[in-house]
């Protein structure tokens, strides 16, 4: 079969991919969207996201469309999601790939009509798929994901760095902030915050860490969401301007591109572990009620993670809790700052 036929055949295909999850897995789907692009290089890929996560994907260089639904609000009932699905059967698409595991996500693929879709073992109503991948999960999200579209992946060639694009405007937006605040040199970003109580580090441990680095005269860029100002506001008083928030002023793409300007991330096994790769700068991510081996680290050579795991308690959950479980937050507590100080020093001279 010659060359220009398959591409013919590629170009009659038209796919659609669903990952309607968290911002962090949304960025983890990047790689097989690229992988996806490379293998049907003709062919129209459209993503289903939620509102929160648009922006990703809208700065995907390997996507066609970005469909939209809001399953909190307009799309919360059986009804409106059956009335949504009725909409995307007219874009006649004839491969379905759904790293998302919800029912939902089942009740959509079931009445798209579509033939041949591809779903994990651990779906809701995972027999809906025609193609089911076993969901492994002693290996790295992106693998799985990998697996999902076919890819064959060497022990190292799936350390693929997400990309996005990012425009003009928050090119400049984000050299002006840098700008303004004399913002340059030995810059270290913090990432405190998590919508989950018991992934964050404590508050007080990130104060010792935040205190050893402006002492050895670099300057540090508390960064999170909105929800997160008041955490980044109470870290970033009292170092004489050399510690500042950012929390709120940046979007996700933007705050991708401010991290370019960091030598290092420190994170909570959360969103900006993400972003940091993106950015593709070493990243050091804390995990205390989760795991590393739950498959969300940091995979980029450049980066680490470190986890206090002697305790019988942990993990006490995939996501995490508004409190801990056992109320003493061991997994927190335990994790020593001058470990971590250690590990930061380590990765700032390589």
């Amino acid at each position: 079969m010659d060359a220009q036929y398959l591409e013919v055949l590629s170009s009659m295909e038209r796919i659609l991919v669903i990952q309607t999850a968290f911002i962090g897995d949304v960025i983890l789907t990047l790689p097989m969207i690229e992988k996806l692009k490379e293998k049907f290089s003709s062919t129209e890929i459209d993503v289903l996201c939620v509102p929160s996560t648009q922006e990703i994907f809208t700065a995907s260089p390997f996507l066609s469309d970005v469909i939209v639904i809001d399953k909190k609000k307009v799309h919360r009932s059986i009804l409106s999601i059956y009335k949504f699905t009725n909409e995307l059967k007219k874009r006649n698409y004839t491969k379905i790939f759904s790293p998302h595991r919800s029912f939902r996500t089942s009740f959509i693929v079931m009445q798209s009509g579509v033939r041949d879709t591809y779903g994990f073992s651990n779906s809701s109503v995972f027999h809906v798929y025609k193609n089911i991948v076993d969901y492994n999960y002693d290996i790295h999200e992106v693998q799985r994901n990998l697996d999902l579209i076919g890819f064959e992946y060497s022990s190292e060639s799936w350390r693929i760095i997400p990309r996005v694009k990012v425009n003009e405007f928050s090119r400049q937006k984000v050299a002006g902030f840098l700008s303004s605040n004399n913002i340059k040199g030995k810059l270290i970003a913090v990432a405190p915050g998590s919508i989950w109580e018991t992934k964050k580090y404590p508050e007080q441990y990130y104060k010792e860490i935040i205190r050893y680095f402006v002492d050895h005269s670099y300057k540090i860029l508390v960064i999170g969401s909105e929800s997160d100002k008041e955490l980044c506001e109470r870290l970033s008083v009292g170092y004489n301007g050399e510690v500042c928030s950012t929390a709120g002023l940046f979007s996700i793409i933007e705050s991708i591109e401010l991290l370019k300007n960091a030598k290092l991330l420190l994170t909570n096994d959360s969103a900006p572990t993400h972003f940091g790769m993106c950015a593709d700068i070493p990243v050091l991510t804390l995990f205390c009620s989760t795991i590393p081996e739950f498959g969300f680290y940091p995979y980029n050579k450049k980066s680490s993670y470190i986890s206090f795991n002697d305790l019988s308690c942990k993990p006490c959950g995939i996501h995490g809790f508004e409190k801990c479980p056992v109320s003493n937050f061991n997994c927190g507590y335990k994790l020593d700052p001058k470990i971590i100080i250690s590990k930061m020093e380590e990765l700032l001279s390589d």
